[in-house]
């Protein structure tokens, strides 16, 4: 695990700072984090269903941003957890697209011990940087 939650930026929702030694790697480690305040044990979520999705953004900060919303999405809209895979990041015209694999399955409150419900990701301290050979971001989840 890399990343760490942070108890002393919002007292009301979850924060954390997620690291890795590759964009892409921080990527899926800020997605494992966002699915790990939901669901309190990541490998109670069993590869059931697969989606790929695709998401573009002006900046490298909006683009974490609007991933990890699509996270929240398909809990809300299909009641499913999950977990990255694999994650591409490429910038084409002067804007950055990713293209990521997750997988998962339904939530089942027998199976799935759960955390809080995140609602959104919030751009209350939210930041991506590049310092020392890593990547990391902090990032503020509403719940």
């Amino acid at each position: 695990m890399t990343y760490t939650y942070l108890d002393n930026i919002a007292i009301a929702d979850v924060a954390f700072e997620a690291s890795a030694d590759t964009c892409e790697e921080l990527f899926r480690e800020a997605g494992e984090a966002l699915t790990n305040v939901m669901v309190d044990d990541l490998s109670s979520i069993r590869s059931e269903q697969s989606r790929t999705f695709r998401v573009a953004a002006e900046s490298l900060d909006r683009l974490l941003f609007e991933y990890l919303q699509m996270f929240i999405f398909y809990k809300d809209a299909e009641g499913i957890l999950l977990r990255p895979r694999t994650v591409s990041i490429e910038e084409e015209d002067g804007s950055m697209h990713l293209t990521a694999e997750v997988t998962g399955e339904k939530i089942d409150q027998h199976k799935h011990d759960l955390g809080a419900d995140v609602k959104a990701v919030t751009l209350h301290r939210f930041r991506v940087w590049h310092e020392a050979k890593a990547w990391k971001a902090t990032v503020v989840l509403d719940i």
